[in-house]
């Protein structure tokens, strides 16, 4: 096990629980106006107005016409079902197995059903014109692997020199059926997880490849999908 970022376990439940917690930024009006979008409260439009026609007395609606008419309306409403809004994020809502590894004492998991497989990692080959935590291409049965360099994607604000000389990748977690994978140092195990040991992250904006945190295991469990999307765009894990 290599001597990594995170001295013990108080260190790395206070790191995951800054970026679980972390909300998005933006003035207070601003943020008072998402949290009710997210509620599903929205502001009430205005009626469109209605333009009167003084030349045409016959065409106006009396006021019990109107009051009929609105009676109607207010019925249909009524009666038409609510249009349910998708959750920012999909939580599971039974038991699911997941992968865990780690990267520079950092502990990952990753769901078992969006593993694409495990490779040793061998020998890479760097290109040019390409993100500082792009570590090459791999080559495995004639196909090539994007090789991301785990600790420098997922924490960039505490990767620095003495950090990337102690790292000792031994293997490539590959991501669904992407080409992308993520190196890693360890793996840990694998284990049987419920929904309700996690703590799934709520607020949206930055890091959407962070689904929530193993309470107990105290490590990120990863939006393989969100990841996978964030990777294609050459966006690093801070990045909006």
């Amino acid at each position: 096990m290599s001597h990594g970022s995170f001295a013990n376990e108080k260190v790395m439940e206070d790191y995951l629980s800054s970026l679980l917690t972390e909300v998005p930024s933006g003035d207070p009006v601003q943020r008072q106006a998402v949290a009710r979008l997210l509620k599903g409260v929205a502001p009430v439009a205005p009626n469109p107005s209605v333009e009167v026609v003084e030349d045409e007395p016959e065409a106006q609606i009396t006021e019990p016409e109107l009051d009929v008419q609105e009676a109607v309306k207010a019925k249909a409403l009524a009666e038409k079902p609510p249009v349910s809004e998708k959750p920012a994020k999909s939580v599971p809502t039974e038991a699911f197995q997941a992968l865990y590894f780690e990267v520079a004492g950092l502990v990952l998991a990753v769901p078992l059903t969006s593993l694409g497989g495990i490779h040793q990692l061998e020998k890479v080959g760097p290109l040019f014109g390409k993100p500082d935590w792009f570590k090459g291409v791999m080559l495995h049965r004639d196909e090539k692997l994007n090789v991301v360099d785990t600790a420098q994607w997922v924490m960039p604000e505490k990767y620095d020199e003495k950090l990337a000389e102690s790292l000792n990748y031994q293997y490539l977690i590959m991501l669904d059926n992407s080409s992308w994978g993520l190196a890693c140092e360890r793996l840990v195990t694998t284990a049987t997880l419920q929904p309700d040991e996690v703590k799934w992250r709520e607020a949206t904006g930055k890091r959407p490849w962070l689904a929530g945190m193993v309470k107990e295991k105290m490590c990120a469990l990863i939006d393989v999908k969100q990841l996978i999307t964030m990777l294609n765009q050459g966006l690093g894990s801070n990045d909006e």
